[in-house]
């Protein structure tokens, strides 16, 4: 999914100093890496998502299953989580999910992906409070959820990454991987994913 004109300046609004180095924040431990695999893996693949495209959710779904068994759990990478929100709910979305537990994080985001129609899209619902019910299942109590959604600090730490995507890799749509180097755009194939892979470990 595409990061149009209009996104950037809707989450501009969120966190005006998004570009701006985020002081503090940088020191926060939620923003501390988030990843599958072992630290000592042979490749490190980034994947910038956002929690609100449907195309980072059938990657969740169809391709990243056969990645873990292929490539993760067998060491050959390790894949690295990095937030890249498309809209405000999506920013919404990725705050929470920095904020439970790191080891609930990855089953969150999945849950999420997995739920995303419930949550993101469905009409007639409040999402916050639908993003609230997945957050409490993974651990997080209310006054944490609302601590947390409310927390300018974190959005700004999360825009600042993503401008820092967009400057250093030219990042403009979700999801998308670098891998040695390299970005590869789109919900890849396994086949895709492993030969991308197998060329960078060569």
């Amino acid at each position: 999914m595409r990061l149009t004109r209009r996104s950037l300046v809707s989450l501009a609004a969120v966190a005006p100093f998004a570009g701006a180095a985020p002081g503090r924040a940088a020191e926060d431990p939620r923003m501390g890496e988030r990843s599958l695999g072992r630290p000592d893996a042979k490749l490190a693949v980034g994947e910038f998502f956002s929690l609100t495209c449907t195309h980072c959710a059938a990657f969740a779904r169809e391709t990243l299953p056969k990645v873990k068994i292929e490539l993760i759990d067998s060491g050959k990478i390790r894949l690295v989580f990095r937030d890249f929100p498309l809209d405000q709910l999506g920013l919404t979305a990725a705050m929470v999910a920095r904020s439970v537990a790191p080891e609930r994080y990855e089953p969150f985001i999945m849950a999420l992906f997995a739920s995303q129609d419930r949550w993101a899209f469905a009409r007639n619902i409040n999402n916050f409070e639908e993003i609230w019910k997945l957050a409490a299942l993974a651990g997080m109590n209310r006054a944490t959820f609302d601590a947390t959604v409310a927390d300018d600090g974190l959005k700004t730490a999360i825009l600042a990454a993503q401008d820092a995507a967009v400057k250093r890799w030219n990042i403009n749509s979700t999801p998308s991987f670098v891998i040695k180097g390299e970005v590869y755009a789109g919900a890849l194939s396994f086949e895709r994913f492993n030969q991308v892979v197998t060329a960078a470990l060569a």
